[in-house]
């Protein structure tokens, strides 16, 4: 309501000092630019709590972490052992 206080004033004014054309498209532009978005604004705040319904939360852990690697992980390390082992001893191919 200050904002329309102030702006019928300034309107007056431009008015009487005949300002050219070009002047009065930038300022038309301008506020009717601002007026939308004010107008987006305040649609994205009222939709705003209807929208992140859509976003889906990640379980939490309850602090629960596995004591033993799982049996894949066991036979991988395995593995990786045994070629260590097989390879190292050996220099070149024969």
């Amino acid at each position: 309501m200050e904002t329309m206080n102030e702006l019928i004033p300034f309107a007056k004014e431009m008015l009487s000092q005949k300002p050219n054309k070009k002047m009065v498209k930038i300022y038309v532009v301008g506020s009717v630019l601002a007026f939308f978005g004010v107008v987006i604004g305040l649609v994205e705040t009222v939709c705003s709590p209807f929208v992140s319904s859509g976003i889906e939360e990640q379980p939490k852990l309850e602090g629960k972490l596995p004591r033993e690697p799982c049996k894949e992980q066991k036979k991988l390390q395995e593995a990786k052992k045994q070629i260590a082992r097989s390879g190292s001893y050996r220099k070149h191919a024969s």
